[in-house]
């Protein structure tokens, strides 16, 4: 067993005013795109230019907000901000939906790509190398806040996360780190540096960040409000994640059917 790093989630305190380690991490995720995403506009076979980069992740940043905190709400735990609706706004206690950040983040870019005169997957294809170092970022939240804990198991990395009880759990924030953050970042920037069918890139992160997911939900604890689904195995995450593959699947085969067959996307 690994001991669990206690740190506390509140990195430092302005006065009444409390800096979560949570937050500092989508800022740091934010902070990463903005350079990385810089400094491939600065290459000329890319859609945007450094300011439409800031610009972005501008509404980017609006849309995985907004968007997060409303798909926590309906898929993840409805009845209770129904019960107590000023719990929505409380974004500090945690409560974020990857999935619903991505739908918040599609709505804005393909608000965004009307805007500046681009098709949608110009700039989800640009952008989406940079997202997994967020996910990432948002995973090394999670640890810290010591939230979103795997299964028991006798495995020597296990910890005991605090409000998990005395046995050791699947650190499985880490495997989530690690899959879709680490992985899925190497992939689609090795991927995205030889041109690609309008489209693949963007497919590729729906298919491989949607596998990633509903595999490690099989070691993830489930939210405790909702349980198993089906089956006693399926988790709320799964059925999220299944659209994903199948989509960005379906998108890989659109982007290359429509290339080889000379179709303008």
């Amino acid at each position: 067993m690994i001991p669990y790093p206690h740190i506390d989630p509140i990195a430092f305190a302005i006065g009444p005013v409390k800096v979560h380690w949570y937050g500092i991490m989508y800022l740091a995720g934010f902070a990463a795109y903005l350079a990385l995403g810089t400094y491939r506009a600065r290459k000329p076979e890319y859609p945007l230019n450094p300011e439409q980069v800031g610009d972005a992740l501008f509404y980017g940043a609006l849309g995985v907000v907004l968007g997060g905190r409303i798909g926590y709400v309906l898929f993840y735990n409805l009845p209770f901000y129904l019960a107590h609706p000023l719990q929505v706004f409380a974004v500090w206690d945690g409560g974020m939906s990857f999935h619903g950040g991505m739908l918040g983040v599609i709505l804005a870019m393909a608000w965004y790509a009307r805007r500046i005169g681009l098709k949608l997957f110009q700039v989800t294809d640009f952008i989406a190398p940079m997202v997994p170092i967020g996910l990432a970022c948002g995973r090394i939240g999670n640890f810290i806040n010591g939230e979103l804990w795997g299964k028991v198991t006798t495995l020597p990395w296990g910890m005991v996360f605090p409000n998990a009880g005395p046995l050791p759990r699947q650190p499985s924030q880490l495997y989530e780190f690690f899959f879709e953050g680490v992985v899925l970042f190497s992939t689609l920037w090795l991927f995205s540096r030889k041109p690609r069918p309008l489209g693949a890139v963007s497919g590729l992160f729906l298919l491989l960040y949607g596998t990633f997911r509903f595999l490690v939900e099989f070691v993830r604890e489930p939210d405790p409000q909702l349980g198993y689904l089906a089956f006693g195995w399926v988790t709320m995450g799964q059925v999220l994640s299944l659209p994903m593959i199948l989509l960005g699947a379906g998108l890989l085969r659109w982007a290359y059917r429509a290339r080889n067959q000379g179709v303008r996307t």
